[in-house]
């Protein structure tokens, strides 16, 4: 530990409300102050901040500053909490929110890695639009960071000769994503997140699909008109020779079709059969069907790795390094939202009882406008997984009352999450990856605010059209 943060470390109980002692798990929600957020706050902006601010620094020290922040939530909450209620809090996060949820994530990531196309296609008005709506689709079956990394090459290989590509990359990110990403818990980490708190497999598929088919089909007449006028000012100039010249396309590591199935059986599975046996860690009880599904998913992703050849891989690129980065910051992130989470369901008698009124009307109900903006905007700039947590809590935290009579609320959280998470390259994971990638291939990307400027643009309308029509 550093000077600064045994300093920082000191200094927190002057702004953290102490408590009697409490039992297993039970770390007092409604007794802490809102300084107890402020880890969780330095964990986000660490993220949000530190791949712009210093990259290099960054790359490096990712995971140090995770720890730094999750030393700085646990210590205080073991010294003030106590160890006891402390440590069933951490293994009631590890069990049954962090652990499955990093499984899925590697399971998904390992099998669409995978998967190679190869060939190349002219890329028309048409042909793009074609694309898009293939990755848009696949991105809620293999999840927003399996499409882009499937279909970023494909894309990047057909716009290589065009003299204006950076839209196309752009749009990627908007529907491949992002929002392709919003129809199963598959799609998006915070939908599966809401999973593993008891929201059915099936609900966002039925609830979201009328705002979905909007966006999606509005961006892809959007694009194809876009990339249309674009593509007849080309004609104007000299044509560019092409890198990659126009061959046969070819799917690679078909063996990782039925594996992806295999994992959305595994899901159903886990969502539908219930022995009713349980295993039990300090007070933490994990279903049996749960360890089940992580042990298949675990198992399908051995198989995915012995059975794809080394040369489709590598055609993608494929390395450890996102999901290790992915793993380390959600150990942070996870840890670090312990007491917030506390806080939200202590409701109106928690410290975050403002922002309780914030969301909720005059007459009690909840501001589904309020839920979908507040959600988006902070999805926006952090990461969209606990920004949808927070949220979730903050509506009551109870999966069978969302799901029916809070369904317009807990729509508008998995919209905010999932769709907001484009207006900004730190908004969602693969956004930066997809970035990274193009501009590797020469794409001349717009920078952090220049790519705002096109979200702004295009996607704010749309939101607030969104809103009108779904979300009041």
């Amino acid at each position: 530990m550093t000077r600064r943060g045994g300093v920082l470390i000191a200094a927190v109980p002057a702004v953290l409300a102490g408590g009697p002692a409490l039992a297993a798990g039970d770390i007092g929600g409604a007794t802490m102050g809102a300084g107890w957020a402020l880890p969780f706050a330095g964990m986000l902006l660490s993220i949000a901040l530190g791949p712009v601010v210093f990259p290099h620094l960054w790359e490096r020290h990712y995971g140090k500053f995770a720890a730094f922040w999750a030393a700085l939530m646990l210590v205080p909450l073991v010294l003030l909490r106590g160890l006891d209620p402390a440590l069933g809090a951490l293994l009631h996060t590890a069990l049954l929110d962090y652990i499955p949820f990093i499984i899925l994530l590697f399971a998904l990531f390992t099998i669409a890695g995978g998967i190679l196309i190869s060939g190349n296609l002219r890329g028309t008005p048409l042909t793009n639009t074609t694309l898009l709506a293939i990755g848009t689709v696949l991105a809620s079956f293999v999840g927003t960071t399996g499409a882009s990394i499937i279909m970023i090459r494909p894309v990047l290989r057909a716009n290589d000769d065009r003299r204006f590509n950076v839209h196309v990359v752009v749009f990627f990110i908007f529907l491949v994503s992002n929002i392709g990403g919003s129809l199963t818990p598959l799609g998006d980490p915070p939908l599966f997140l809401g999973f593993l708190r008891g929201v059915d497999f099936f609900w966002t598929t039925t609830h979201l699909l009328p705002e979905t088919a909007f966006a999606v089909i509005v961006l892809l007449a959007l694009f194809y008109a876009f990339d249309s006028v674009l593509f007849r000012k080309e004609k104007g100039y000299p044509t560019l020779k092409d890198p990659t010249p126009d061959r046969a396309i070819k799917l690679w590591g078909k063996v990782n079709i039925p594996l992806l199935a295999g994992v959305i059986a595994a899901i159903l599975m886990s969502a539908n059969w219930k022995p009713g046996t349980a295993f039990t860690v300090h007070g933490v009880a994990v279903e049996g069907q749960n360890l089940l599904r992580d042990v298949i998913l675990l198992a399908l992703a051995g198989l995915s790795l012995k059975l794809t050849p080394g040369p489709v891989r590598a055609g993608n690129e494929f390395s450890w390094g996102p999901i290790k980065e992915v793993a380390k910051l959600f150990a942070g992130i996870f840890i670090c939202i312990i007491p917030v989470l506390a806080m939200l369901q202590a409701g109106r008698e928690g410290a975050f009882a403002p922002l309780v009124a914030l969301v909720t009307n005059a007459d009690g109900g909840a501001n589904t406008t309020a839920y979908f903006w507040l959600t988006g905007a902070l999805s926006s700039f952090l990461d969209n997984a606990p920004t949808y947590l927070v949220f979730f809590e903050l509506a009551g935290g109870d999966p069978r009352a969302l799901m029916t009579n809070g369904a317009s609320t807990l729509a508008a959280i998995s919209a905010g999450a999932v769709f907001m998470g484009a207006n900004s390259y730190i908004g969602n994971a693969p956004n930066f990856m997809v970035y990274a990638i193009a501009k590797d291939r020469k794409v001349a990307m717009p920078s952090f605010f220049g790519y705002m400027l096109w979200s702004g643009a295009i996607l704010i309308p749309l939101f607030v059209v969104l809103t009108f029509l779904f979300f009041r």
